[in-house]
């Protein structure tokens, strides 16, 4: 029932970004959004979290100078495209896509990755609802 809500948020997420891009309003959070569309246009996830850590180390000596607010991501993708493959690869396959936005001057600096196939998020969602009800 919550994937349901989520699945329908996430759809009006998507078109309200793409209303918002195509009547040139500004993003507050371009580089969310590019990391946003080129996941899902690549992977077709059944899962995408994107976190903005950027906050939590802008005091870092590395972030110095930096203009940019969002250098700092964590993610968390199941997709059937990681199918057959371990994480190494599948990290490999994120980092390709996100490559220029690596590469570039005030882009990504850290990346988190939780990969894992749908079949994979499920059994670990299941884990949860039932530690949860042992813990209630």
């Amino acid at each position: 029932m919550l994937q349901r809500h989520v699945r329908a948020w996430t759809g009006r997420a998507a078109r309200q970004l793409s209303n918002m891009a195509s009547s040139g309003a500004a993003s507050n959070t371009p580089m969310e959004d590019t990391i946003r569309a080129k996941i899902t246009d690549a992977l077709q996830p059944t899962r995408l979290e994107i976190y903005n850590d950027s906050a939590k180390h802008a005091h870092h000596r590395a972030m110095a100078g930096s203009t940019s607010s969002e250098t700092h991501f964590r993610l968390v993708v199941a997709s059937p495209a990681f199918a057959s493959k371990m994480q190494p690869a599948r990290h490999r396959l994120v980092y390709q896509l996100l490559a220029d936005e690596m590469a570039r001057d005030g882009g990504i600096h850290a990346l988190q990755l939780r990969t894992m196939t749908p079949d994979e998020d499920r059994r670990r969602q299941e884990r949860e609802e039932e530690a949860a009800a042992d813990a209630s």
